[in-house]
């Protein structure tokens, strides 16, 4: 059996963006992941889904593993000539106990490599405009661990920590928040010194509070915040005020979930988080080309491009699925030279404009009765029209062409809709917080309702592209649902940001 190698990867503090690009290129090709439940849902979602999982836990006061436990197991999967990425929040050697994890491996053999990751310590505070060194008012840093365990004081050097001019921050402390900050200004800091409690930081429920050293502990008790959380103390903290960005963001504070197929996701996912919402790539259903052997007509169909008058694309995905068949086959675009090709909507517009085509046609509206009326208006009888798309695809294309002219239709599935099952994140739990919800067709809302089958919708918002999608969604129990001007990512953008 070949050795297997272990990867301590830091997930960073949970914006999917701030995961470096070897981090991501190690866990892509991971085949057993070991993670922490403070690593954030939008990288839990990149794990590979033919990786086994892990949940190792390590949320404050729920730590399901222990230490020890966690070692011996990296250590068996390495040992079975497993890809194995124990997956860390933040950094791995910052308080992570990385140190622990790798000992039992170094005196085994085990190859291993550490990946760090984006702490906290700086991209939280960052995120709410403080920047923890400043030459104006701090020329160095503290990291400091305010864990304490339950019923035992927090051993810290106080007279130390109060001492220090430089900024200090304390990770793992919310608990200890009172302690902190008592034994700070009783070993002689002054109680002016401003302090802030920085929560869910990166993320769309980020919030903080500012305060002074001494007040602090009791503004939080008036304005409670959740965990995981940080607490800054020095002048730098004053700052957040003038130089907060984040949540001056258009989608701020917005968590949504994108549910198309993979394939798909990143131009809207990419354009949702520039403008600041937290998104997670949640993929509902997954497109597979239909084989050959299912389809054994489908060659003599591509072998006579030719015969046809009309070639219709329905989506994006048919068009790449087509183009994959005629590459598999060896044949040549060129075959249909002499027709025209029409499409549902911008999208596909564009992904036939990948391959060096342009569209002949294109209904205003983007959905499969306009298209079937587009269609039928500029043929004549006797045309030969081909459409290859999903096993699954809406009858209203062929019948309202066929309502307007005699023609010959060749309806070719190839490719089905596959509705997936969610490999992490406990769906019906997610669904427990306020988010949207995008869907691209009737199929995504049925996926989505099989992965969260039995949870409340009520805290959620549906984005729909046409009335069929909607349909779904208020029949999947939605009650808020948005549907799109056009069936396009900018519009689907612009109907979320109309709701801010």
């Amino acid at each position: 059996m070949n050795q297997g190698k272990v990867w301590l990867v830091g997930a960073g503090p949970s914006d999917a963006e701030l995961l470096t690009v070897k981090a991501k290129r190690v866990l892509e090709q991971a085949e057993v992941v070991v993670y922490d439940r403070l690593v954030g849902d939008s990288i839990l979602l990149m794990m590979p889904e033919s990786a086994e999982k892990i949940d190792a836990g390590k949320r404050s006061g729920n730590h399901t593993m222990p230490q020890e436990e966690m070692n011996c197991l990296l250590l068996k999967k390495a040992q079975e000539g497993k890809r194995v990425v124990r997956l860390k929040g933040g950094d791995p050697f910052l308080f992570g106990r990385g140190g622990e994890e790798l000992t039992l491996l170094a005196e085994h053999g085990i190859p291993f490599e550490v990946v760090p990751g984006v702490t906290s310590a700086i991209a939280v505070a960052a995120y709410n405009g403080i920047p923890i060194t400043h030459r104006d008012f701090a020329s160095s840093v503290h990291i400091i661990t305010g864990h304490k365990k339950k019923d035992e004081p927090l051993e810290l050097d106080f007279d130390t920590l109060a001492k220090l001019e430089g900024t200090l921050v304390f990770l793992m402390g919310v608990s200890a928040l009172e302690d902190i900050c008592g034994g700070l200004m009783g070993a002689g800091k002054a109680k002016e010194t401003p302090a802030a409690l920085l929560s869910r930081g990166t993320t769309s429920r980020q919030d903080r509070v500012v305060s002074t050293l001494e007040k602090l502990a009791d503004d939080v008790k008036a304005h409670p915040l959740m965990t995981p959380a940080i607490i800054v103390i020095g002048e730098v903290c004053a700052l957040s005020g003038e130089f907060a960005w984040y949540e001056k963001l258009p989608l701020f504070g917005r968590k949504i979930i994108v549910t198309r197929p993979k394939e798909r996701m990143a131009s809207m996912a990419a354009r949702l988080r520039s403008l600041g919402a937290e998104v997670l790539e949640l993929p509902t259903i997954a497109i597979a080309p239909c084989s050959a052997e299912t389809l054994p007509e489908r060659g003599a169909v591509l072998e006579n491009l030719d015969c046809y008058q009309y070639l219709v694309f329905t989506s994006p995905s048919g068009v790449d699925c087509f183009f994959a068949l005629l590459r598999d086959n060896h044949l040549d675009i060129r075959r249909f030279s002499n027709g025209k090709i029409a499409v549902i909507g911008a999208g596909t517009a564009a992904q036939l404009q990948k391959y060096g085509l342009l569209a002949d046609l294109m209904p205003e509206t983007y959905d499969a009765a306009h298209l079937g009326r587009c269609i039928g208006a500029d043929c004549k009888d006797g045309d030969r029209i081909l459409i290859p798309r999903a096993r699954a695809g809406s009858q209203e294309l062929v019948e309202e062409i066929t309502k307007q002219k005699k023609v010959t239709i060749a309806d070719l599935p190839i490719y089905d809709t596959i509705e997936k099952e969610n490999p992490v994140l406990e769906l019906p739990n997610l669904t427990k917080e306020d988010a949207t919800v995008v869907f691209t067709s009737a199929s995504t809302v049925r996926g989505f309702a099989k992965m969260t089958s039995g949870a409340d919708y009520s805290h959620l918002q549906a984005v729909c592209i046409g009335v069929q999608t909607k349909a779904a969604a208020e029949n999947a129990g939605f009650s808020n649902v948005i549907v799109a001007k056009e069936a396009t990512v900018k519009a689907i953008v612009s109907a979320i940001e109309e709701q801010q």
